[in-house]
């Protein structure tokens, strides 16, 4: 007789398990029912049981990133000032974000934010409050970090919010262009080329700007509550 292959069965957590891997390997435009279900190897079908439309697909696998970022938090180590804490949160989330670097663009799109994202930055202005600081003067903070806390900053200047090009050699050659208009941007953003073994998460959003800004916010901050 012969013996069947063991086939796990389905569930919306390996369902959004694989949606995040095919993101991470081909791209967010990857992600579609039918090439999801190929990868499963079920019917496209048997996955509206879990997901029931493409944006709560979108929907889920934002909301699997965020939780892979609430269990990295959660390994940190708590000692230390809250300059020091939030520090090594929202470095921790760029690990994940620097994993999975599709999802910021994708929550910018998204009409629905997880509850985890909440409970995410309650606990950020828990520990702001623990620290001394105001909810008045928390709430500031929390503007002031913009996407940070969740391991990324919004683009600025990037050339393809104005309809260029991200490969570099053509990016090079739009600056270029734009360098007698607009002297000033031009070389600004010419001199902070990223360099190729600084990891990015798009055209204004390197390592050490991500570092350079947190350090500035916190040290800020932490004037202002004294």
């Amino acid at each position: 007789m012969a013996v069947k292959a063991f086939r796990e069965p389905l569930s919306r957590e390996r369902v959004l398990a694989a949606a995040v891997v095919l993101a991470d390997t081909e791209g967010i435009k990857a992600l579609t029912m039918r090439r999801l279900a190929t990868d499963l190897d079920v019917e496209a079908m048997s996955l509206y049981y879990y997901l029931p439309s493409k944006e709560a697909l979108l929907d889920g696998v934002v909301e699997t990133v965020i939780m892979e970022i609430h269990d990295a938090v959660g390994r940190l180590d708590t000692t230390g000032d809250w300059r020091t804490r939030l520090r090594h949160q929202f470095l921790a989330a760029r690990q994940v974000m620097l994993r999975h670097p599709w999802v910021p663009g994708l929550l910018g799109s998204r009409r629905i934010i997880p509850a985890s994202v909440y409970a995410y930055y309650d606990g950020i202005v828990g520990t702001l409050v623990g620290a001394g600081f105001s909810y008045h003067l928390a709430h500031r903070a929390l503007h002031a970090f913009g996407s940070m806390p969740l391991g990324f900053v919004q683009e600025i200047f990037s050339p393809a919010s104005a309809g260029g090009s991200m490969e570099a050699d053509v990016a090079e050659a739009d600056l270029a262009a734009m360098a007698e208009a607009l002297p000033h941007l031009a070389a600004m953003v010419a001199t902070g080329l990223h360099d190729v073994t600084d990891p990015a998460l798009g055209w204004c959003d390197s390592q050490v700007e991500f570092e350079f800004t947190l350090d500035l916010l916190l040290d800020g901050l932490e004037r202002l509550r004294g």
